[in-house]
């Protein structure tokens, strides 16, 4: 008679965390920060397509590490679920603690009730009529919510990034200056911090009356960081090397 195999719960669980934070560990990190505007989002993301950073509500930023199809999963639903609240009560009752808190008890189902559990580390921001109201919450891949002051790093090599961010971060810093602490921060554990084209940034902008949300693109990012960024080729020039200069003779 053969002895079924048996595994404890204990194990089964330690089993799934190693697997989440491998997971997460592999992609690259993302840095959130307050500054005297609003709040800031920072990510290594060379595409131009597959975000990272996005919005959810009117005041209310989203931003993810880990598998991409599953935090984007999340992402969906928590606009769905935003908008469906916006509009049965009222805008105002749309919050990031309440979306944190259904982002929470997401993740803590699929990670106790299935076999893998989403390899995804989450931030939910809201920004405040003033910085004391901003809100930062961290979300991990167990559905464990912490309540971040200032800044936070998550993915890759996140407690290196964090700690450059303590060393540099301070309140009440501008854009500009908390754009380039972002950066070097990203860059710490590389030989040189990501140019404008491999970054994916954007804001909440306490100032704006309703959506706050706004992206910086990479032309901006360059000026912040005093950067240049390669011209494009002159059509049909450099793309064909073979064709007689103006005024030249053919071969």
């Amino acid at each position: 008679m053969s002895v079924p195999f048996y595994v404890s719960p204990e194990q089964i669980m330690k089993d799934k965390a190693d697997y989440a934070r491998k997971g997460i560990a592999r992609g690259r990190s993302v840095v959130v920060l307050q500054y005297d505007g609003g709040i800031l989002f920072v990510a290594e993301n060379p595409s131009r397509s597959l975000h990272k950073i996005s919005e959810i509500y009117d005041r209310i930023g989203f931003a993810a590490v880990g598998k991409y199809n599953e935090f984007e999963n999340l992402r969906v639903a928590g606009v769905r679920l935003a908008d469906m609240r916006g509009y049965a009560y009222d805008r105002r009752d749309v919050t990031g603690r309440s979306l944190a808190n259904a982002y929470a008890q997401t993740l803590g189902s699929i990670f106790t009730e299935t076999a893998k559990p989403y390899e995804v580390e989450l931030v939910v921001a809201e920004v405040g009529q003033e910085a004391d109201l901003d809100e930062i919450y961290r979300l991990t891949f167990d559905g464990s919510v912490a309540d971040e002051h200032g800044y936070v790093a998550m993915g890759g090599q996140a407690d290196e990034v964090a700690e450059a961010l303590g060393a540099s971060w301070r309140s009440g810093m501008s854009l500009d200056e908390a754009v380039r602490t972002a950066v070097a921060a990203l860059g710490a554990t590389t030989a040189a911090p990501p140019g404008p084209e491999q970054l994916e940034a954007a804001i909440l902008e306490r100032s704006r009356p309703r959506r706050t949300f706004r992206r910086l693109s990479a032309d901006r990012l360059a000026g912040i960081l005093g950067v240049s960024r390669p011209l494009p080729p002159a059509a049909g020039v450099a793309d064909s090397p073979d064709l007689p200069s103006a005024g030249g003779e053919g071969p």
